[in-house]
């Protein structure tokens, strides 16, 4: 079963930068379209930002400007660099891909912002 790990969460203060990074557990399938969600507390798990194979992006609105998402094809990894973090981007940060039928999600990463 493949699993897909999440790295780099953690506090940062309000203005500051985080990079996430997510990687499979093995190379088993080259992942159709990779992304990120996020779920604060209370809230609903949201759309963050999504990436196909072919490098297209998808962001939501309240992340537009300020993150970044990337991904190595040749290593099924995606990112995501966030900038001017904001209190509201404080949640946990899910990773997620997919291959045909199937999904894949992270354990998922906190991040808190706050001064």
């Amino acid at each position: 079963q493949v699993q897909l790990v999440e790295s780099g969460g953690g506090l940062v203060q309000p203005g500051g930068s985080l990079r996430l990074s997510c990687a499979p557990s093995s190379s088993i399938f080259r992942f159709n379209n990779m992304g990120w969600y996020r779920q604060a507390p209370g809230k609903e798990r949201e759309l963050v930002a999504t990436i196909t194979s072919d490098g297209n992006t998808k962001y939501a609105d309240s992340v537009k400007g300020r993150f970044t998402i990337s991904r190595d094809n040749a290593k099924d990894t995606v990112s995501l660099q966030m900038n001017s973090l904001k209190p509201e981007d404080t949640a946990v940060y899910y990773c997620n891909a997919d291959w045909r039928t199937l999904y894949f999600w992270g354990q998922g990463t906190q991040v808190t912002v706050s001064s």
